[in-house]
């Protein structure tokens, strides 16, 4: 089973599913740019400019360690907001759109 086919090759797209394509695409942007900023923010607050050693220290290990764990934990309490303000805007009566204050 395909993940861009579902499994099917769709009769009107010749075999690939153009929508689909353009969805992974953009996941794939967003887990890049995510991990890209993961890395900048936590590589300037937990490691010394001046590399002593070829490996982490004990310290900079932990201070990495903390810092994905808190990098992935506001990433997710953000994406479960902007979900629950999506569906709330595109339920009836759900309001007009836009992101208001969290």
């Amino acid at each position: 089973m395909s993940f861009l086919g579902g499994g099917r090759a769709p009769a009107s797209a010749g075999g690939v599913n153009q929508e689909k394509i353009e969805m992974a695409m953009t996941e794939l942007d967003t887990v890049t740019d995510f991990f890209n900023r993961m890395v900048q923010s936590c590589h300037a607050k937990c490691i010394s400019t001046r590399y002593a050693d070829g490996d982490l220290n004990k310290g900079e290990s932990v201070c990495i360690d903390r810092c994905v764990a808190k990098f992935n934990e506001v990433q997710k309490k953000v994406g479960e907001k902007l979900q629950s303000r999506g569906q709330a805007n595109t339920t009836p009566g759900g309001g007009a759109g836009g992101f208001g204050a969290f």
